[in-house]
């Protein structure tokens, strides 16, 4: 069997480093992305002794350097089979009333346009050879709306559009396109969205076992290695003790 690549996104932490790792495992070679170069080589040196290795480090909010660094990629790398759009944050948890614009035009940026960015990038390779396989990693927060979630969850509920719209758009290409939106995920995901606020971000997976990036990776792995005809075309994925966004069963 031909041995795939896989272009992570995010790939530097939580679900985009479970992901590589777990992709390493099962002989998929890798293109990983992310802004902080020093995570990225150390990623490389750890997994470089199971599979081939390549560093893409740009931020996917600038679409020149997206555009520009794949188009660089060696020849090695530059056939992607498998597309993970992983990289994403939320900023802030504020009312829309007094919500920073500044981390409005953040997630909007990350969220929505850097994933379209890369897809483009991407997307012309696939359709030209007629294959390939695109998973947008979104969340609940894209399935429903919370108290003060307003435009991170906007940002979510467009990648949800997003995959949905690119599926369709894809289908004559024979290109499987799916998400998978996990729910409550314990990452550096909110100490980022409370901005270095450690004891505060400590607290949201407090009194209940939260999902691990790994649980995350697994399911991509299961996903990418069904048989060609079968495409995963949305998944919910929560921790047994989260109902809703709203809802999670806490141990006093």
């Amino acid at each position: 069997m031909e041995k795939k690549t896989a272009l992570i996104t995010g790939a530097t932490s939580g679900i985009g480093k479970a992901t590589a790792i777990e992709f390493a495992k099962n002989n998929i070679r890798l293109v990983l992305c992310g802004r902080r170069k020093d995570r990225l080589e150390d990623l490389k040196a750890e997994l470089s002794s199971q599979t081939d290795v390549h560093i893409l480090s740009f931020d996917v909010r600038d679409k020149e350097d997206v555009f520009e660094a794949i188009k660089g990629l060696p020849q090695e790398f530059a056939r992607i089979d498998i597309l993970i759009n992983n990289a994403g944050n939320a900023h802030g948890l504020d009312p829309i009333q007094s919500g920073s614009t500044d981390d409005w035009d953040a997630m909007m940026d990350i969220n929505v346009k850097g994933l379209l960015y890369v897809s483009k990038a991407i997307i012309p390779q696939m359709t030209e050879r007629a294959s390939g396989h695109i998973i947008n990693i979104g969340s609940t927060a894209g399935k429903e709306v919370y108290p003060n979630g307003n435009v991170y969850c906007a940002s979510k509920h467009a990648v949800d559009a997003i995959n949905k719209g690119m599926r369709i758009d894809l289908n004559q290409y024979g290109i499987r396109v799916g998400a998978v939106h996990p729910g409550l995920v314990e990452t550096e995901f909110s100490n980022v969205r409370f901005k270095g606020d450690d004891k505060r971000a400590a607290g949201v997976y407090k009194g209940f076992d939260p999902l691990t990036p790994e649980d995350i990776a697994d399911i991509i792995r299961f996903v990418v290695t069904r048989p060609y005809h079968v495409n995963i075309a949305d998944l919910i994925v929560l921790p047994t003790a989260q109902a809703s966004s709203t809802i999670v069963k806490k141990e006093l």
